[in-house]
């Protein structure tokens, strides 16, 4: 009954939302962001549509692709027998109804665990594989890719057999060189990567200017206070670097979240201090809602 359930899901993606993924190809829309062709803000539902369902689920993917997201982020994780299925934390325990870590099960093993929404209820959604969601969102939603960075030559092996390397970026670790990260790391090319950099470090306008030799590098400024004087270098900084900023929760942006432009209805002093920065990617945890903002500055279609 699960194989006949998740084959419809399958199939399902295929159909929903396919005037939007006929319009452009997600492919097509990461290269005019990087030729600088694209002059809207991209939304990223931080592992995707997880008030709705389970995240990091194929159901969060699919909800993500028919609500117009631009990007879903999501995580994995390798198991005992090296199989990467999609899952943030390195335990099973908050997410799903089974305790344990990822890497003691095989697939077989964990894929007999469901996943619990939102509100901790558990539901009918098996742990996704990685290779399943790409599969699925294949020409349909961009991808980030994060917590891979442990597993960088496994994600790009998958990213490449699935044909989707062109519409992921995937995250490389955080405060870590492009000079080392490349003298370590086998990066394909044609991959798009990204770097976490936190504006505490003193080192931090250093190695964002270090990824100005990559043609294909996301920067991923982090503050816990917005006080920090380097953070008036980055609108300049994102005339010339991709610049993506988190409106997650207050430790990644000073205090300019999600919950200050929803809960507390300040949209200008969340969203609107986070734009004055020139991003390109904007990662929320309320997607739908950004969007609206966004489409009503016309930085959104």
């Amino acid at each position: 009954m699960m194989k006949i359930r998740f084959y419809f899901l399958v199939f399902f993606a295929g159909a929903i939302n396919l005037t939007s993924a006929l319009a452009q190809n997600p492919a097509q829309k990461l290269e005019q962001v990087f030729n600088r062709t694209h002059k809207e803000i991209l939304v990223v539902a931080h592992r995707g549509d997880w008030r709705n369902a389970p995240e990091n689920s194929l159901h969060a993917l699919l909800n993500s692709i028919d609500k117009g997201f631009d990007m879903m982020e999501l995580d994995v994780k390798m198991t005992k027998d090296s199989q990467m299925v999609v899952m943030h934390d390195n335990t099973i325990d908050r997410t799903t109804n089974g305790k344990g870590k990822v890497s003691d099960f095989t697939l077989e093993e964990i894929r007999k665990f469901k996943l619990r929404n939102g509100l901790g209820r558990v539901t009918a959604n098996p742990i996704p594989t990685f290779k399943e969601l790409m599969m699925v969102a294949k020409d349909k939603i961009l991808i980030n890719v994060d917590k891979g960075n442990d597993h960088l030559p496994e994600v790009f092996k998958v990213l490449q057999e699935t044909g989707t390397l062109q519409q992921a970026v995937v995250n490389v670790g955080d405060n870590i060189p492009y000079e080392k990260l490349i003298s370590t790391e086998k990066i394909p090319a044609e991959a798009y990567i990204m770097v976490v950099v936190n504006m505490t470090n003193p080192d931090a306008l250093k190695i964002i200017e270090g990824y100005g030799n990559s043609k294909k590098s996301v920067i991923q400024p982090i503050f816990n206070t917005d006080t920090l004087s380097n953070l008036k270098q980055l609108p300049q900084i994102a005339k010339n670097q991709i610049v993506w900023l988190n409106s997650l929760w207050p430790s990644l942006n000073g205090g300019h979240d999600d919950d200050l432009a929803v809960e507390q209805n300040q949209k200008p002093e969340s969203w609107g201090w986070l734009l004055e920065f020139n991003p390109v990617f904007i990662q929320s945890d309320r997607p739908a809602d950004l969007i609206k903002y966004l489409k009503e500055r016309k930085l959104h279609q």
